[in-house]
């Protein structure tokens, strides 16, 4: 057991680095990845801001894209077509996020994948996604 004015320290070999002018923390060169997380950090990021985006107008924060666009500080063709995959299947979601397998679908293909029907997106998100 230790004392109150005992101290713990524990190491742990990571670097912070700047990319993209953003300070990045690295792992050690000898750093592996686990195989079981295969998501694409960018299609995570995006589906999370546009659910974000999707609460903050059915609040009534904002009325209009162009709204939401000009408070995010983006350009409103962009947030539109971001706001999309706020409307894709839970089917497709799950497998976009929880799956174990990579995303054989790409961001800017999902978008237009958001505007078809549900059944429609389950289906060609995973014949794409089939070998």
């Amino acid at each position: 057991m230790t004392k109150p004015d005992d101290t713990i320290r524990v190491l742990i070999p990571l670097k912070i680095r700047k990319k993209n002018g953003r300070p990045k923390i690295m792992p050690p060169a000898d750093y592996r990845p686990s195989e079981d997380q295969t998501q694409d950090p960018h299609i995570l990021r995006a589906i999370g801001r546009a659910w974000g985006w999707r609460r903050r107008m059915d609040a009534g924060e904002f009325s209009t894209i162009q709204e939401l666009a000009e408070a995010v500080g983006l350009a409103e063709r962009h947030v539109s077509r971001q706001l999309r995959l706020a409307y894709l299947a839970p089917e497709v979601l799950k497998r976009l996020t929880c799956g174990r397998e990579p995303s054989a679908v790409s961001l800017y293909d999902l978008g237009f994948l958001a505007g078809e029907p549900w059944q429609e997106q389950m289906k060609q998100a995973l014949e794409e996604a089939a070998p």
